[in-house]
């Protein structure tokens, strides 16, 4: 006999701070199952990560790391092989990681999880003064030809992981060791290089978990 959770979910906030990407990937899977089996919420996670090449699974993203493995060992960069969608990106301090463990399971439409999420961003944005689009036929969020969030998820059993990277403080000279996402026709940008100023992490989270939530309202998840 089938056995049907259905119950009213909340979205969690969760700051995991500073984290190695293979262990909060490892962490990601475990709240994933637990989301499925109606043993979490819908969760919001946010993190920094230590610095990190992560290659997607877009064909070829391992020709866009421009620095060999030793020069990212000699700068304290790993790389990684993810199972996200996208090409090549970055990953480190400064930077605003933001996974969403969420159920699509009443709402079976990648397409607009995808377009919900860019406009979280674009609308955080927006809060700072950065008038932020999407770029036709580009992923991630832009500021004309500066891009300054990727976003890259994955789907298990209509529960979401994975999610976007925010540039906001990050060492800008690590972009400099790939093709950010295969960019060849662009450069890529951070909040505080576009407004002059160093941006408060924390304020960036905050405006981020209310504009997530106005997109993604609490509502009923079943899951078998």
């Amino acid at each position: 006999m089938e056995n049907n959770t259905h119950a009213e979910t909340r979205l969690d906030v969760i700051d995991w701070g500073r984290t190695n990407y293979e262990a909060a990937f490892a962490s990601q899977k475990v709240l994933v199952d637990k989301r499925r089996n109606g043993e979490a919420s819908d969760t919001l996670i946010f993190t920094e990560h230590e610095p990190v090449y992560t290659l997607g699974q877009r064909k070829g993203a391992e020709e866009h790391l421009i620095w060999d493995e030793a020069t990212c060992a000699t700068k304290g960069i790993s790389v990684v092989r993810s199972n996200r969608g996208g090409d090549i990106t970055y990953h480190g301090p400064g930077q605003i990681v933001g996974y969403p463990i969420v159920s699509l399971d009443m709402h079976r439409d990648l397409h607009a999880y995808l377009r919900s999420l860019e406009a979280v961003v674009i609308n955080t944005l927006a809060n700072f003064g950065l008038c932020a689009d999407r770029r036709e036929g580009k992923t991630g969020i832009w500021l004309g030809e500066r891009k300054i969030c990727a976003i890259g998820v994955a789907v298990r059993t209509w529960v979401t992981y994975h999610g976007f990277a925010l540039n906001v403080n990050p060492d800008m000279s690590h972009f400099s060791g790939i093709v950010p996402c295969g960019i060849t026709d662009g450069t890529v940008t951070s909040m505080a290089l576009e407004l002059g100023q160093s941006i408060d992490t924390d304020a960036v989270k905050s405006s981020l978990a209310v504009e997530f939530q106005k997109l993604f309202p609490n509502t009923p998840h079943t899951h078998g």
